[in-house]
């Protein structure tokens, strides 16, 4: 599915930060482990094209997003990836329809490349109302249709979040800390739902993550980030621990040792 090699620095106020990977995996759900600021979301970004590289190159399928040494940089309109950000980013003076028909008429719009602003007047066609019933009714948020973020909980939010981007027929869904924001009983019952509505829509996954429930639900294929590197990669991860325990403990001993672990009980010799 992803085949990425990319480095770069970002500088700030606090000093720079430099994030040199490579990683390829087939798996259809991919999940990028690691604590907070070790590059995930910056993966993530560049897979989206919110942020470019120094150099290196990112393809999905046989899709070239970037490659710099064939001078590739395939603009973000183009990519279709949809991409639900960890604080859902939904636009609050809209509701939950205008959500979702404001992606699809960026989509339309960006197949004509026209301007942002140009995606507010859009016509709709038919089958793209019924796309977006279907998709209200598949997330199970038909009743919320007339609501505005505001007037939503936020487990209902990340389901309005994941409707707009599962609208526009993605090549690959990307999701950044899907469920940190939510309880825990809430969390437990939205890994399911999100994975139903994967599998029902039989989307590829790319999701970042630093809790190990996430990585024991998701992770077909994992890599393990920390300071702007891939410590390890694993395939064909989820369902060789017996215990989330088994995840927590190997994940943690992976970080400790700089990458170097010793699997417990479930796991193969990759």
């Amino acid at each position: 599915m992803i085949d990425l090699s990319v480095q770069t620095t970002l500088k700030g106020k606090q000093g720079s930060f430099s994030l040199d990977i490579s990683l390829k995996s087939s798996a259809g759900r991919l999940v990028l482990f690691g604590p907070s600021g070790s590059g995930k979301t910056l993966t993530l970004q560049m897979i989206a094209g919110l942020v470019h590289p120094r150099q290196g190159h990112i393809v999905l399928d046989e899709t070239v997003f970037f490659d710099s040494a064939k001078g590739i940089d395939m603009p973000t309109r183009s990519r279709r990836v949809g991409y639900v950000f960890q604080d859902y980013a939904l636009f609050p003076h809209m509701t939950v329809r205008q959500n979702l028909a404001f992606a699809l008429r960026r989509q339309k719009e960006n197949a004509s490349a026209g301007g942002f602003f140009s995606s507010f007047s859009t016509h709709l066609e038919e089958k793209d109302l019924e796309a977006m019933r279907n998709m209200l009714e598949l997330l199970e948020i038909t009743h919320l249709a007339d609501r505005r973020p505001s007037q939503i909980s936020g487990g209902q939010k990340q389901r309005v979040a994941l409707a707009r981007a599962l609208l526009i027929s993605p090549r690959v869904l990307l999701l950044d800390e899907p469920f940190a924001a939510l309880d825990p009983l809430l969390r437990i019952r939205m890994r399911k739902e999100v994975s139903r509505i994967l599998s029902d829509c039989g989307v590829p996954l790319i999701m970042i993550t630093h809790d190990p429930e996430d990585v024991d639900a998701f992770a077909d294929d994992l890599a393990v980030y920390a300071n702007g590197s891939i410590l390890a990669m694993e395939e064909d991860f989820r369902g060789r621990t017996l215990y989330v325990q088994d995840s927590l403990s190997y994940l943690t001993d992976i970080l400790n040792r700089g990458g170097h672990a010793d699997r417990p009980h479930g796991f193969d010799d990759v």
